[in-house]
């Protein structure tokens, strides 16, 4: 299958009064066309400083792309510079970003919000942007389209806004679509709904889909392959199943394990003890030693290489080296 995009060995810092945030730290990944890949972690991982990389919409200063590419149907993004960038947002890739209600202008009308970026990309006149706006609404699922085009977003639900969202993504024909928490602030109903509707656009448009969260459920929902992220890192990729069923990072099995579930009587959620590590400062091995229940003398000095578990799922741990059982025994302990 073809890969729409792929990210080789991406570094993004930020300076600060207190040093440099190294947020993101050589991350790898690849996209195929019509795939839906989920980025999942903890709050702080990087997921989103990631997203924003692709898109280039990392403030600069105080932030930086400080190694690597990015590159988007053979086109390193990270060389292009601004101009050209405005002439891809929207048009070849677009982004849902976190909550619908600033992602919106209140002083103007969802329809010329919806219009705008046709008649800034396309050549088309105010009577065809419209219509194509109509039909972006009735995708979505917003009833009555022609009277809430011309009303405010104030005048909208927390879902109804999040589907405007998303319509404004793909009214412009994007190959890909960049999700950034799209169903944080919404009940369950609503996440449901919306979960159900990226289903529904990808099987009728072929977008190809970046979803970031740290909700494993939505993730369970439509992901085809999953990358597992901690500190600035991507510590394990696999499909939906591999992640779910065969998981083998430390960290991987410890976010599932946190997971309230129905088929089995637990009377306390499983806590992963202890805190992220600081990026001010970032370890030299593995990130999670601290946290690692199985943790050895070679996790904290040395990061691992990847191991492959099958052709499509890959983990970066000491535990799926056998090297590492020449240089240091299991410990067994917390650290």
């Amino acid at each position: 299958m073809e890969k729409i995009l792929e990210v080789k060995d991406l570094h993004v810092t930020f300076k600060t009064y207190g040093g440099e945030v190294q947020a993101v730290r050589g991350v790898n990944f690849d996209l195929k066309k019509g795939e839906t890949l989920a980025i999942v972690g903890e709050s702080g991982c990087g997921k989103s400083v990631t997203s924003n990389s692709i898109m280039r919409l990392i403030p600069t200063p105080p932030g930086r792309i400080a190694n690597g590419s990015i590159v988007y149907k053979g086109r390193d993004l990270t060389t292009v510079n601004e101009k050209e960038m405005r002439k891809i947002r929207g048009v070849d890739i677009s982004m849902i970003f976190q909550d619908p209600m600033t992602a919106l202008n209140p002083t103007l009308t969802i329809g010329d919000q919806l219009t705008e970026g046709l008649k800034q990309h396309k050549d088309i006149s105010g009577r065809e942007a419209k219509k194509k706006a109509l039909e972006m609404m009735d995708l979505v699922g917003i009833p009555s389209p022609e009277e809430r085009l011309k009303q405010y977003p104030h005048q909208f639900s927390g879902g109804m806004r999040q589907r405007v969202v998303i319509a404004m993504a793909l009214i412009c024909d994007p190959d890909l679509l960049i999700a950034d928490e799209p169903t944080t602030a919404l009940d369950v109903t609503i996440q449901a709904q919306i979960l159900e509707l990226f289903g529904k656009i990808q099987e009728r448009t072929g977008v190809s889909i970046i979803l970031i969260t740290h909700d494993l459920g939505v993730v369970a929902k439509i992901a085809d392959r999953i990358a597992v992220m901690y500190a600035g890192k991507i510590i394990e990729v696999g499909t939906k199943r591999e992640i779910f069923y065969e998981s083998q990072h430390p960290y991987t099995k410890g976010l599932l394990n946190s997971v309230p579930r129905l088929d089995i009587e637990e009377d306390d959620l499983i806590p992963i003890d202890g805190t992220p590590p600081d990026l001010f400062s970032p370890p030299q091995g593995c990130p999670f030693t601290a946290r690692c229940p199985f943790a050895m003398e070679v996790c904290d000095k040395v990061y691992p290489d990847s191991a492959s578990c099958s052709n499509t799922h890959e983990v970066d741990c000491w535990l799926q080296d056998r090297r590492a059982q020449l240089v240091s025994p299991m410990a067994g302990t917390k650290k």
